[in-house]
């Protein structure tokens, strides 16, 4: 049927007894069925057939202010030189009938929608009607339009429509009780909140005649595709324009920057899927409202795929998908690669390769080669190339260096110029018998080089041998590595030094015994040689979390503030890997020329101490605050705090810990203009928006985004602002200096979790005063309110100090004030019960629990010092408030703001 939804008998009358029994508690019918029942379908009896669906996109829905639309609403293949518009038929029939057409939703099964029909043949009530046959039984509506009815007047409209309905069902004279009129707001109010006003569908109902000519007799209605208003963001079709990555690792956690045709930052979701013989998997995006940069862009992170073990790349789709409307954009390929486990190439690097060893070679040794043992035979030949290293030879040449004497009795002797070869020996004696007749200066003066050349690898392999004798005799392989000093900068295959590889291996001896010889042989450069992935020894000590070894080189003159291929010095690693002694060592020895390294970004934009966030590294927070790091600076990428990052990433412990004792501004904004209670908005976690609040989080910030955009297209531009967007307007705002000529989105605007609304609600809260004061008054700073309340820094101070003299376990403390689930944040605080206080004023912690608390652990004069704060406070103010945060959780009883329905 041209991809219309035909409805079933079953599925008409059921979705609507149900809806009945959910809504409705009188016995009525609802507007959009009649009271006629509708004739059975059979295998050759009449039905009702969209053969021309409407255009889904590209119509506007017009406000009545607005005046009629410029053309009907046009069919699904209309085009420019051929105009179509919606057309249903009756089949298997002939005769007169009638077919009505109105608008219902797009959920299933279809209500009554608040939006009207208006055209040529259209009623007040927002239905069509056209009469057909008895011939032609095909129905074209060629001049509809769609009017678009404020948000402020579904409730009213959906009232008047049921009861007109209703009137109409039970008699024009008739009078609607009490009960009746309240159960038909109920339900329109009900139908209204779960109502999308950019998204309509079309319902045809024919009728034909009885016996005495009515059009009586109903057939089963059908409904067309959904249209969606032009102005709405669901309005476009999903289409992803490009990404910047097509690939990551399987474990998910990579970050995607995608640009896409207009979507609705809270109805828009990414889908990644796999469809093989083995099922379907999916999973989806990790983005929240605030990554949605203007509608047009979305940054998010990729999902893990449901297997970590794969050992080849996976290829899989992602698409978008919007939440209401089920609808997506064309999928796109995405690659999983396999899992990387050693991305420094530490554990590869620490493997051994397996030795390989020549072919035996026996028989008797070369030509003037001394035995060992014996005298001459089965001795060994060592080849000496010497290409200008260390020595000074300029030429290369190979030099047979002759052992003799081992296991004659006598000590190792080594002649004085090295054997020369038969054809040598043979030269020379033709030379003799010839006297010399043949010489010429060339030849001389090679001959002088061979000596000095003889006499230089001599005087090497004496050295040698009297290292190697002093070795065997004291153990130190210190006159070893003197001897070969000039090698100690070689490099292998991945750029390693020798001093790479005994770091890699952890070989603590042999690391102090290379440093002893660069440093003796005025070779201090290679401590900071870097092999290929430009990691210099000091790097590879901090990431196999070698304490000792770092201090060392740092002794020796090592540079922390080289940067490997991610542009990280050892403090970013030291903080990446959340190692405190390393980052407590490292910080120790950077002294004033390096002091700046502690807010160095790296090549990602991030500093240590948003390292040390995404860690979750406590200590290693404090210590970087301690060495001078800035707390409330952003990240290079988005703006982001290490106060946002900790909300971000839903670190309860760390964002407590920047607000108690780092002293993080909670008001900071991003890029874009958020704040972190814009994010903890966002991400629907009330738990953080009450502890931001406390904190004194402004509730009333803009960020950048604006409320709505005008339109980029000349047809629109003189077009009227949508109702509801003047009722933002209306709303009076506090100053703010980012705020936007359009103004922008509040945290309040971001929330989608009703707890989150009454949290973020500009609510009055009556304070539980313990003298019964009905004063109330509205909230103002968070901050203000938790001083007032007998808690301020100096009565906090003085409560630390009673407690220190009665020497009572913080511990217990906290048991008794129910926080024992905190305990672990401050154990490693030198003043844990200052921190166990101050986070109990945070979280909006009532005086009356802190002194109940107090008094079962029989501190008096504890409590003394409390009532008395109190008594001081209520003598400059007398109707105080409670905080918006944890001490205000009697909010979910009362109702919400008409705003936030």
């Amino acid at each position: 049927m041209a991809g219309a939804l035909r409805m079933t008998e079953a599925q008409f009358i059921g979705g609507y007894e149900h809806d009945l029994q959910q809504f409705m508690p009188y016995d009525y019918i609802p507007v959009d069925i009649k009271t006629e029942p509708f004739m059975p379908e059979t295998a050759h009896g009449p039905y009702i057939q969209i053969i021309e669906e409407p255009k889904q996109r590209g119509f506007r829905f017009r406000y009545e202010c607005e005046g009629p639309s410029h053309g009907g609403l046009p069919g699904a293949s209309s085009e420019k030189n051929k105009r179509t518009y919606p057309t249903v038929r009756i089949n298997n029939y002939v005769g007169l009938a009638r077919v009505e057409v109105q608008l219902v939703t797009h959920t299933d099964p279809p209500r009554v929608h608040a939006h009207s029909l208006v055209g040529r043949h259209c009623v007040e009530n927002g239905t069509c009607t056209i009469d057909i046959g008895p011939n032609d039984l095909t129905a074209s509506f060629s001049n509809l339009g769609i009017l678009h009815v404020t948000k402020k007047g579904v409730v009213e409209v959906l009232t008047r429509r049921l009861r007109e309905e209703k009137k109409r069902l039970k008699g024009p004279h008739c009078h609607l009780t009490d009960v009746e009129e309240s159960a038909i707001v109920k339900e329109a109010k009900e139908l209204g909140k779960t109502m999308d006003l950019n998204i309509v569908r079309l319902k045809f109902t024919a009728y034909l005649q009885d016996s005495t000519g009515a059009f009586t007799r109903a057939l089963k209605p059908v409904v067309s595709n959904p249209i969606y208003d032009s102005k709405s963001p669901n309005a476009s079709n999903l289409k992803i324009s490009r990404m910047d990555k097509t690939c990551g690792s399987v474990l998910g956690g990579d970050e995607i920057f995608l640009l896409c045709d207009k979507v609705q930052k809270d109805d828009i979701e990414i889908r990644f899927y796999e469809e093989d013989e083995d099922g379907c998997w999916e999973a989806f995006g990790d983005f929240s409202p605030t990554d949605v940069h203007k509608q047009y862009a979305i940054v998010f992170k990729t999902p893990a795929y449901h297997s970590t073990e794969i050992e080849r790349p996976v290829t899989v789709f992602l698409q978008l998908r919007r939440k209401k409307a089920g609808d997506s954009s064309d999928p796109k390929q995405f690659t999983y690669i396999p899992q990387v486990l050693d991305k420094e190439e530490v554990l590869r690097k620490k493997q051994k390769p397996l030795p390989h060893y020549e072919h035996w070679r026996g028989g008797r040794g070369g030509g003037g080669a001394g035995g060992f043992g014996g005298s001459g035979g089965g001795g060994f030949q060592f080849h000496q190339e010497m290409n200008g290293a260390g020595g000074g030879a300029g030429t290369g040449g190979f030099f047979n260096v002759s052992f003799s004497g081992f296991g004659n009795g006598g000590g190792a002797q080594m002649s004085g110029s090295a054997p020369q070869s038969g054809a040598a020996q043979q030269q020379q004696q033709t030379d003799r018998q010839t006297g010399g007749q043949s010489d010429s200066p060339l030849r001389q003066q090679l001959l002088q080089i061979a000596a000095a050349l003889n006499s230089r690898v001599s005087q090497s392999a004496r050295q040698t041998a009297t290292a190697l004798l002093q070795y065997c005799s004291t153990g130190d392989a210190r006159v070893l590595l003197a001897i070969q000093r000039h090698l100690c900068g070689i490099q292998d295959g991945n750029g390693d030094t020798p001093l790479h590889l005994a770091i890699i291996h952890h070989q603590t001896g042999v690391i102090q015994q290379l440093i002893h010889t660069l440093l003796s042989s005025q070779q201090q450069g290679i401590i900071n040689t870097a092999n290929h992935l430009q990691q210099t020894p000091l790097h590879l000590a901090v990431i196999t979390r070698q304490v000792k070894v770092v201090e060392v080189l740092l002794k020796a003159g090592a540079d922390p503030s080289l940067v490997d291929k991610d542009g990280r010095t050892p403090l970013h690693l030291a903080a990446l890997a959340g190692d405190h002694n390393i980052l407590r060592f490292l910080l120790a020895h950077l002294g004033e020329c390096h002091a700046h390294l502690v807010n160095m970004p790296d090549f990602h934009g991030l500093h240590p101490l948003h390292l040390a966030v995404r860690r979750d590294g406590e200590r290693c927070l404090r210590l970087l605050v301690e060495g001078g790091a800035k707390i409330n600076e952003p990240e290079q990428k988005s703006g982001n705090t290490a106060l946002h990052l900790a909300v971000r990433e839903n670190l309860f412990k760390v964002a407590c810990l920047l607000i108690t004792e780092l002293r993080a501004d909670v008001n900071a904004c991003t890029f874009g203009g958020n704040t972190p209670l814009h994010l903890a908005a966002s991400l629907s976690s009330p738990t953080f928006c009450s502890m931001l609040i406390a904190a004194g989080a402004d509730k009333s910030i803009e960020n950048d985004e604006p409320l709505f955009f005008s339109s980029s297209s000349s047809d629109d531009e003189d077009e009227p602002i949508r109702e509801e967007e003047k009722e933002r307007e209306v709303a009076p705002k506090t100053s703010n200096p980012r705020k936007r000529p359009a103004g922008g989105h509040t945290p309040l605007d971001l929330a989608k979790c009703q707890k989150v609304r009454k949290v973020l609600s500009p609510s009055k809260s009556p304070k539980s005063d313990r003298r019964g004061s009905g004063n109330i008054r509205p909230t103002t700073s968070s901050t203000e309110e938790v001083e007032r309340a007998g808690l301020d820094e100096d009565t906090l101070s003085r409560l630390v100090n009673v407690l220190s003299v009665g020497d009572v376990p913080w511990k217990k403390l906290a048991e008794k004030l129910g926080m024992m689930t905190l305990t672990h944040l401050y154990q490693d605080s030198p003043t844990p019960c200052r921190q166990l206080l101050r986070h109990y004023k945070l979280g909006g912690g009532a005086v009356e629990g802190l002194v109940e608390a107090l008094q079962s652990l029989g501190l008096t004069e504890g409590v003394r010092l409390l009532r008395n704060a109190e008594l001081r406070d209520d003598k400059h103010n007398t109707d105080v408030t409670v905080d918006s945060g944890f001490g205000s959780q009697p909010m979910e009883d009362v109702e919400p703001p008409a705003g936030v329905q």
